[in-house]
């Protein structure tokens, strides 16, 4: 028996006025997802109660890590993914860099969370140049941070500090607070606290913001970014701050072993803790242009030698945050034939038994360009049902997969029970 998990970052959504009152996968034909939801479907609740909507507490969750038990911010997972290691007194963080602008009155506003999806030189020369200067190195110093960069808008920064009452700073996700004055949402002091370590990384987080600021928004990258009509990449934005984290083996927890494919570090360091592996896939960048192919060709390898292969795809979600409807369903479709379509039809090609997990890690609302912890749809394709049914009346069972046509169904609570549905634990 093989097993496959498919996660469609952010594809759950709620109606839409644009898609008369449907959702992006009510609306949309998929006939290969509805494939998968004819076997087995229902709804889950991957984000427990209390704790901040994201693809980190999610995806901690489907893989079957209680985020309750385990997490402790998002850039430990993140740094994992890079290949950094958070060591003890330390304290990690997820850097973006971000597009910010003034306003009318000269405020500076936040447009885009991943600096109009900067990648490649443009993001290591800004970055390196950033960090070259003198006055930001001081800051640096002076803060005990080191960041790693990489060719995207994402980079892992590691601060010395014994700050330990971690909660007590705001650090805000910037891809919440799009299009919105960014004063508000700097580094801040959400309640008093003794702990004079914490307040003084919330004081030097903040002043690298703004140091950052003043050294690239003339860069000439951005200056030319700017002429040819795209997003400057002009701040950084540490957040998600994270202490240490360990993960139990996958294998020992469940007797199953593979390999993750992503092209987020966010979920090859949730992998990579798990003790799973984490190919990368040539092509592969997180957005609407990703390598589905290569995804699809790696995961087929891969389970010619172990029993597990988990598919993730970021660019539903990150279209989201973009707030492009279009894109977002563009998204959603790609998942469905260039993903799901083709591993279904691959593996009962091989003939061999197999089931196969759909689902989104968490809602990603187009009305709010957020995230949302609302229960998902989840699905569950067997072949061996779908061989008897054949056998029985000719027919593939079929089943709409949307929000709407499981809001009935019952909420599986407990999102950690999704591993042990797959491999029939439960």
């Amino acid at each position: 028996m093989k097993y496959v998990l498919v996660i469609g970052d952010g594809m759950a959504d709620t109606s839409l006025p644009q898609l008369a009152g449907k959702t992006p996968l009510e609306a949309l034909a998929l006939n290969s997802f509805d494939r998968v939801a004819g076997c087995f479907c229902g709804r889950a609740l991957t984000v427990p109660h209390g704790l901040p909507a994201g693809s980190d507490t999610a995806i901690l969750s489907i893989f079957g890590y209680d985020p309750r038990k385990y997490y402790t911010g998002r850039s430990v997972l993140e740094a994992a993914g890079m290949g950094v290691t958070v060591p003890r007194g330390c304290v990690s963080f997820r850097v973006n860099l971000c597009a910010v602008t003034p306003g009318e009155d000269g405020d500076l506003v936040i447009h885009s969370h991943n600096g109009g999806n900067i990648h490649g030189v443009e993001a290591t020369t800004l970055m390196n140049d950033l960090l070259a200067d003198a006055e930001f190195a001081a800051l640096m110093e002076q803060s005990g941070l080191s960041i790693t960069v990489t060719d995207t808008f994402r980079h892992v920064g590691i601060m010395r500090t014994d700050a330990a009452d971690l909660a007590s700073v705001r650090l805000t996700e910037p891809h919440n607070v799009l299009e919105q004055k960014i004063e508000a949402h700097l580094p801040h002091m959400e309640r008093a606290t003794d702990d004079a370590a914490a307040r003084k990384m919330c004081d030097d987080v903040k002043a690298l913001m703004l140091r950052s600021y003043e050294v690239l928004k003339d860069h000439p990258v951005n200056q030319k970014r700017m002429a040819e009509g795209k997003l400057p990449a002009d701040m950084i934005w540490p957040w998600g701050a994270a202490t240490a984290m360990e993960l139990p083996a996958f294998r020992e927890k469940y007797g199953h072993y593979g390999s993750v494919i992503s092209a987020v570090p966010l979920v090859w360091g949730i992998a990579g803790l798990a003790g799973l592996k984490t190919p990368k896939v040539e092509g592969a960048n997180g957005d609407l242009d990703t390598n589905y192919e290569g995804k699809v060709a790696c995961a087929l390898e891969a389970l010619k030698e172990d029993d597990f292969v988990a598919v993730h795809v970021e660019a539903p979600d990150e279209m989201a945050h973009a707030g492009d409807l279009g894109k977002k369903l563009e998204a959603i479709q790609n998942v469905e034939y260039r993903v799901v379509g083709p591993i279904l039809d691959q593996l009962t090609m091989r003939g061999e038994s197999f089931r196969l997990l759909l689902l989104s890690d968490h809602p990603t609302l187009l009305t709010t360009r957020t995230h949302d912890g609302s229960p998902v749809p989840y699905a569950i394709y067997d072949s061996r049902t779908v061989k008897a049914a054949l056998e029985k009346d000719g027919k593939i069972p079929l089943r709409k997969f949307c929000e709407k046509e499981m809001e009935c169904e019952p909420v599986l609570m407990d999102g950690t029970d999704l591993m042990r549905l797959l491999f029939e634990e439960i």
